[in-house]
Order: C-alpha cells, then sequence, then structure tokens
C-alpha cells in the first residue's frame, strides 16, 4: 500500500489555501463623492484685464499719464 500522507499534505495545503480567499465587497458609498478642482483660470482673466485697458488707455491716454498717439497717414 502507498503512504497516504503527500495526498493529506496537499489535502490539507488546500484547504487551507481555500480558506484564506479574499472576499471582496462592492457597495455605494454613504456619502457622495467630493471631487476638488483647483483649477487656475488666471491667464483667461488676466488677457480679458489687458485688453480691456489697452481699450481704456486709447479711449483715454491722458487719464493714465500717456501722451496721445498720432493718427498714422494724416500730416498736421
Amino acid at each position: 500500500m502507498t503512504d497516504p500522507t503527500p495526498r493529506l499534505t496537499v489535502a490539507a495545503l488546500a484547504a487551507c489555501i481555500a480558506a484564506c480567499a479574499p472576499t471582496v465587497k462592492i457597495e455605494a458609498p454613504d456619502k457622495p463623492i467630493e471631487i476638488n478642482l483647483n483649477v487656475k483660470i488666471e491667464q483667461e482673466v488676466r488677457v480679458k484685464v489687458e485688453r480691456d485697458l489697452e481699450k481704456a488707455i486709447q479711449d483715454d491716454p491722458a487719464l493714465f499719464g500717456v501722451t496721445p498717439a498720432k493718427p498714422k497717414g494724416k500730416a498736421q
């Protein structure tokens, strides 16, 4: 007759491995998921402010201490 020890060892090892199998649970969270986005919009605002400032300087250059630009193509 053959020795049953190797078979019993393999069976015991398989039972231990099966008993330690991880369990995965998928559940919906209790609270809503919060995503915090810190986005810099400085560049867009800066361009808009610069365009507004250029227009204001063109409209009234004396207000900003700038000498008015002479129109091109007109002789005085």
